[in-house]
């Protein structure tokens, strides 16, 4: 069961309360609602009123709450609504597009390249969770970026306390031995699991998080 995050944004008026969740399900359709971040920052600057209302909607973690309060602020004061809105969501924003990672600085060890589209990070990152972390698809889509990221880097140190740290390949020819693959059977992974290549994987996430910022 994964825990409540500490970067859920909480919003109330006349009542009723809501809170708001940078899940991976929204930070992706979130981000393809105005053609990318700017795109969404420009409208909720502007307080275009669908999309702060869609943003709601999307990242709210109970629907009907949502919609409640929603409703209870349908008679409210424009300034009002802008007060009690705006700045909740540019927070939530700014969460989707700064997943925390204890690994940042491994990022400049990573070749550069050309920034990665958001939608393939978050598709990297539903891969990751579904895959390696072994989550189902709606955990998957309900973990905030920070937990995803957060836990993926837990298996790093697992996997490296088990087997030690792995060597970079730049060539990216595999170089595992007969014993190597024999530790990966005895641990109950495939023996042909690549730890070089899974390191990598991690250093292009963030590699591309922060190209893409």
């Amino acid at each position: 069961m994964l825990l409540n995050n500490a970067y859920d944004v909480s919003l109330a008026y006349g009542g009723n309360a809501v809170s708001l969740r940078p899940s991976l399900r929204a930070a992706t359709n979130l981000e393809r609602l105005h053609n990318g971040f700017s795109g969404l920052l420009q409208r909720v600057q502007a307080f275009d009123l669908s999309t702060i209302r869609a943003i709601i909607l999307c990242a709210a973690t109970d629907k009907q709450e949502a919609k409640a309060f929603l409703a209870g602020m349908e008679n409210a004061p424009l300034a009002t609504i802008r007060e009690v809105t705006t700045a909740p969501a540019f927070v939530l924003i700014t969460a989707l597009m700064t997943p925390v990672s204890n690994t940042q600085g491994e990022a400049a060890k990573a070749p550069s390249g050309s920034p990665v589209a958001w939608h393939d990070l978050f598709a990297d990152l539903y891969k990751i969770a579904t895959g390696w972390l072994g989550w189902t698809p709606a955990q998957a889509w309900d973990a905030t970026l920070t937990e995803i990221t957060g836990a993926f880097d837990g298996l790093l140190a697992k996997l490296k306390a088990i087997h030690g740290a792995a060597d970079d390949d730049s060539s990216g020819t595999s170089t595992m031995t007969a014993e190597q693959r024999q530790e990966n059977a005895d641990a109950g992974l495939d023996p042909d699991f690549d730890r070089s290549a899974l390191t990598k994987l991690k250093r292009n996430i963030v590699a591309a998080k922060e190209a893409s910022l």
